[in-house]
This record gives C-alpha cells, structure tokens and sequence, in this order.
C-alpha cells in the first residue's frame, strides 16, 4: 500500500474556489495512478468568513494545519474587505508560524504561450524570495491619527540568520543549475539594511566553491528581468524586492495566470504552502473561466516536496501538453473554460 499524505485547502475568496478543485481533480488522478492518495482536509477560512464573524479564519486555526503534510491554497481577497486584514489574517500568520521562510517561485515559458517580449525562450528563471522578515515586518505604528501632523513608521527587519538562510539555499538551487546566483539589492539608496543583506549574501555565497554570485540593483535588474532574461537564472531577493520582482517575471513569460509559489519550511518541522501568483480575481470569479494552471504547477510543486517527484512531472507534463496543443483559457488568448482545460489535463494523464 502506497503513502498517504494530509494536505489543508484553503479555497479562499474568488477564482480560488474554481482553480483549487480543478487542480485537486488532477492531482487525486496521477496520485491514484502512482499508488499513493492525498487526504484533504478542506477549509472554509476566507473573506466571506471574515465578513461573517471577524476573524479570517478560527483562533486555533494554527493548530488545525499544524499536524499536516501541506498547504493548498487557492487565492484571498475581496473588494469589501481591506487587502491588508486578508493577507495578515491568513497568509502572512500561517508563513510565520510554520517558518515558511522561502518563497519559491519558477517562471518559464511555457508551450502555447505567447510572452509580450520578442524572445522569450530563454526566460527560465527561480526566484528565491525571503518570506518571512525583511521589509514586511510588524514593527511599527501611526501616531496623531486624524490630525494633521498625522505619522506612520515601518521597521524593516533583516537578521543575521534570516538573510543567510536564504541566501545558502539559493546557492545549493543555483549549483544544481547553472552556479550562476544573482543577488537583488539597493544598497546605494538603502543605507543600513542593503548592504547587511549584501554582506551576509556574500559571506555565505563564499561557501560554495565555483558559485558564481553577482549582485545587481533592484531598478537595473527589473530592466535587465525585461531587456536580457537569459542572463537570469536564480535569482535571490529580500521579501518586497522578490515580491515585486516575481510578478514582472511572470508576467514577461505571458501570463502571471499560470505562476505557482511554494512557500517552504526547507526542515520540514512544519508543513509548507503551495498556491498560485495570481490573486482571487473578482471580475471572473463564477464565470468558469478562470486559468487553473498556476493552481496545478503549485500542485506539481507540492507533490515534489511531499517526495512524489515523478507524480509532479506528470502532472507538469500534463498542463504542458494540453497548452502545446492550443487549449487555452482567455486569458491566454483561448476560448477554454477552466472545466474544459482540466478535462483536456485528466484526459493526457490518463492516457500517460
């Protein structure tokens, strides 16, 4: 009998509740073929919760996931309620509670798709993003509010051991790519906390003999992302800068539509996170037109990480092969619906 493994969803707000499925579909049928099964625990934490009793999802909510093997989310956010109040009452609590501290992200071209630059087939690009510190901390306030001399304060944090553990595992990604490690920075703007993340970059990077580590500012590396993506291969950034710069990425390889995000704890004391770029999309939701391929990528993600890697390729091979072939949703320039790109996804892995 094959391992069985305990995955959470979180469907969320919007087109989350139409990807997650689709891809669950997909995944539950290569799992059955490689003689394995996934046990969902589905969960109805979202905005639509929030708005019933304040809270996006239970006080023990933490607890709840912290005895699974991972994370399935599918997208978060509505117009009536604050972008702010979805992100730090689900994702960001969940990232560091579990010390989800890498946030991975694959861009390439895929088959089928049309990028808005000239040549985009050499655009295959991982972005290592710090996830949980950096420019995105708590520490901070307002003050006067309401009145003129009104102020806030935000506190970027960046330690010692934070940036250095993201930095050793872009070095072990980048060796076993091209050993090229591009490193994204603004130290002559940012005074204090740029040149620290390039140090300890830097002293770490030290450690891997044959590393090639190049440190490039933000401004110039966004224009490079766009003018040069073949001279990117890992990429490592600070938590606002590898946001940022993940969006672009996927946006230049055609769609960000099709973009998953892994969010790791790389000792596997707590389980990891796995979802789509895109956001909850509220101008299709209920339409069934949205694109489940970024759900699906991040499915192959999560089965690679459970230790199913041959499961995650077919799965990969699957969506690959069903672009390649011209089934594709609207956005992407097709007349597909979701329901008929994941028919056109099951029916490749039952044929594999």
């Amino acid at each position: 009998m094959g391992a069985s493994y305990v995955v959470d969803v979180i469907a969320g707000d919007g087109i989350g509740k139409e990807v997650a499925p689709a891809a669950m579909r997909c995944i539950d049928t290569v799992a059955r073929d490689e003689g394995f099964t996934i046990r969902w625990r589905e969960r109805d934490w979202s905005s639509e919760r929030y708005l019933a009793d304040g809270r996006m999802m239970p006080e023990d909510g933490l607890e709840q996931l912290a005895d699974g093997d991972a994370i399935f989310l599918g997208a978060v956010g509505t117009p009536e309620v604050p972008d702010h109040v979805t992100l730090w009452g689900l994702l960001i609590p969940i990232r560091r509670a579990f010390l989800q501290y890498i946030n991975l992200r694959p861009v390439r071209l895929l088959p089928g798709i049309v990028s808005p630059l000239r040549d985009a087939q050499s655009l295959d690009v991982v972005l290592v993003r710090e996830n949980v510190e950096g420019e995105y901390s708590e520490i901070g306030g307002r003050a006067y509010r309401g009145l003129p001399q009104e102020m806030a304060t935000q506190q970027a944090l960046f330690t010692r051991a934070g940036v250095e553990r993201t930095a050793r595992y872009a070095a072990e990604l980048a060796q076993t790519r091209s050993g090229s490690l591009v490193s994204a920075t603004k130290s002559n703007g940012i005074i204090h906390s740029m040149p620290f993340w390039d140090e300890v970059v830097s002293e770490t990077v030290a450690r891997y003999p044959g590393l090639r580590l190049e440190s490039v500012l933000i401004d110039a590396l966004a224009a490079r992302a766009v003018l040069k993506p073949g001279t990117l291969d890992v990429v490592v950034a600070s938590n606002l800068f590898g946001d940022i710069l993940s969006d672009l990425v996927a946006a230049l390889a055609g769609s960000i539509g099709v973009a998953p995000s892994a969010n790791l704890n790389p000792s596997r004391e707590h389980p990891s996170m796995f979802e789509p770029v895109h956001g909850s999309a509220p101008d299709i939701a209920g339409r069934g037109i949205a694109n489940p391929v970024g759900q699906m990528w991040a499915g192959a993600m999560m089965l690679d990480h459970l230790g199913e890697a041959k499961a995650g390729r077919r799965l990969t091979a699957a969506f690959e092969s069903a672009l390649a072939d011209g089934v594709r949703t609207r956005d992407l320039g097709g007349t597909a619906t979701t329901a008929d790109f994941t028919d056109a996804v099951l029916d490749r892995l039952r044929r594999a």
